[in-house]
């Protein structure tokens, strides 16, 4: 059985070491974005190998409460990009509540 949900798609991630990186695009099943406090890209893992799958990645959660596009730990944007920040590999449509 599968699970149907809508979420957030990552519209771009512009860190080309991550396994799940594909042409700028992120083909994990979906991520995981924070630690609480900085809006860090949990899922991100530098194997030294890249997925082949072709689907796009869905925010699947948001542990940074303080977003603007926070609701119930869920991300409410309508799209993310995730790309490198003085903080690391972070989501950059973060916006501080």
């Amino acid at each position: 059985m599968k699970v149907m949900i809508e979420m957030p798609l990552i519209r771009a991630c512009s860190i080309s070491e991550c396994t799940y990186n594909h042409d700028q695009g992120c083909h994990a099943r979906a991520i995981t974005i924070g630690d609480g406090n900085r809006p860090g890209c949990d899922t991100f893992f530098n194997g030294g190998t890249h997925c082949g799958s072709n689907g796009t990645a869905g925010v699947g959660a948001c542990k940074v409460a303080v977003c603007k596009h926070n609701t119930d730990f869920e991300c409410q944007a309508s799209d993310v990009t995730v790309g490198m920040t003085p903080n690391g590999v972070c989501c950059t449509t973060f916006s501080g509540g």
